[in-house]
């Protein structure tokens, strides 16, 4: 057993436990997990298929990690690389593929064949018109400087909704899904019964309802976790995070992730349905109790509340049922009126750090945030709101929300 393949076992007993240590975290090695395939842990990973013209890859890695995942992959096999194949296009899976191009060009050969699905072109139209919003959303979610690229590398094949590539007598199967992205693409490699998920499996909650991000499909998604379910694959490699080996590990780790994503789109509908607020919805919806250990559905990186969310916005639009919030006053001028109420600023200020330090953080936010408004330019007022705020994100467990609340006490502090 490898190292690779170690720490996966270790993730998966539970003697590494997800919420201590990021299954995220890249382990920055090439592993061969099946006859001619080889696993590299990088963000994101990449998985490299082996036949006799040469290098399949899907996916390609990030930017950051380019010169890494080339490097292991250059360590495992000097064939050259002639098809790349994206997962979707987020830029994590798709900027890698520069240094492999670099490459060809070096040595005289045909770039690789990129193949993706057909709404990745769309994605990349997307973020060429939005590189500075991208570029802020993700320093926010992850707490460092992010500047978004909006040059990309567009496929050479797309496809529509399912393709299979004979690689060198090894078939290699293309299926399109709609989940965390509506561009996704997951493999299999039926001769070698190897799959590759993308993000639609990533050792988490399914990143499906991110605040920053467009809309993901929750449905869609758990009906492609189920499909790969029923394959009966024996190796699953993920877009993020660690391997998954055996038949039944493979198939409980997609079905009871299948599992979460329906339980909480099907409850969430279905009170729509019924003519619930949003606000309602948010405070009925629990997690099945014999979900909420499995190391694979820890809520570090999205989590259940947003996926709801995420549901409303799929199916209700924008407006949370709530009637005061239709046409809301300007915000500077409701927490002006909620400080008189409550006898100035200073009261609102100490009923936050009341609330805070009885863990009501929630709560605590919220008043610290109506005070902040309501006397923009008290350093005070922006220090409390600050320290609550920073309490806040050490409280969370998602990223999502941790990157969310540590730029709101950032942003305090250069007030």
């Amino acid at each position: 057993m490898g190292r690779i393949a170690e720490v996966a076992e270790k993730y998966w007993s539970g003697a590494i436990k997800t919420r201590e240590q990021h299954p995220f975290t890249p382990l920055l090695a090439l592993e061969e997990v099946a006859p001619g395939v080889a696993f590299v842990s990088s963000f994101a990973n990449v998985t490299a298929i082996a036949g006799e013209r040469g290098l399949t890859l899907v996916d390609t890695g990030s930017a950051q990690f380019a010169a890494q995942v080339h490097g292991n992959v250059r360590e495992w096999s000097e064939a050259p690389v002639h098809t790349a194949v994206y997962t979707h296009g987020h830029i994590d899976h798709v900027c890698g593929i520069d240094r492999f191009d670099e490459e060809a060009k070096r040595e005289g050969r045909p770039l690789p064949r990129v193949i993706a699905h057909q709404a990745v072109l769309q994605r990349f139209d997307r973020y060429r018109l939005t590189g500075g919003y991208n570029s802020c959303i993700n320093t926010r979610q992850f707490s460092i400087p992010v500047a978004f690229p909006t040059r990309f590398r567009d496929p050479d094949e797309t496809y529509a909704s399912q393709l299979t590539v004979g690689l060198d007598g090894v078939d290699v199967e293309l299926h399109h899904a709609r989940g965390e992205t509506d561009d996704h693409t997951w493999v299999w490699l039926p001769s070698l019964r190897v799959l590759c998920t993308g993000d639609l499996f990533i050792w988490a909650v399914p990143n499906a309802g991110n605040p920053q991000k467009v809309q993901r499909y929750p449905r869609q998604w758990a009906e492609a976790l189920r499909k790969m379910a029923a394959l009966g694959g024996e190796v699953l490699l993920p877009g993020h995070g660690l391997p998954i080996f055996g038949e039944a590990r493979v198939h409980a780790a997609l079905s009871e992730t299948a599992e979460l994503l329906e339980w909480l789109h099907d409850r969430a509908l279905a009170m729509m349905n019924d003519g619930a607020p949003l606000e309602a919805i948010l405070r009925a919806i629990e997690i099945p109790a014999h979900l909420v250990d499995r190391p694979y559905l820890q809520p570090i990186y999205d989590e259940p509340e947003f996926i709801v969310r995420n549901v409303w916005r799929l199916y209700g639009g924008w407006w949370d049922g709530d009637p005061a919030a239709l046409k809301p006053p300007p915000a500077a001028e409701l927490a002006r009126e909620v400080a008189a109420l409550a006898g100035g600023v200073s009261a609102l200020v100490t009923r936050a750090e009341e609330r805070a330090a009885a863990g009501e953080l929630a709560l605590a936010c919220q008043l610290a945030e109506w005070a902040a408004r309501a006397a923009p330019g008290d350093d005070g007022v922006i220090e409390a709101r600050r320290k609550i705020y920073r309490a806040r994100a050490e409280a969370e467990t998602s990223l999502m929300a941790r990157g969310i609340f540590r730029d709101a006490a950032e942003q305090g502090k250069k007030r």
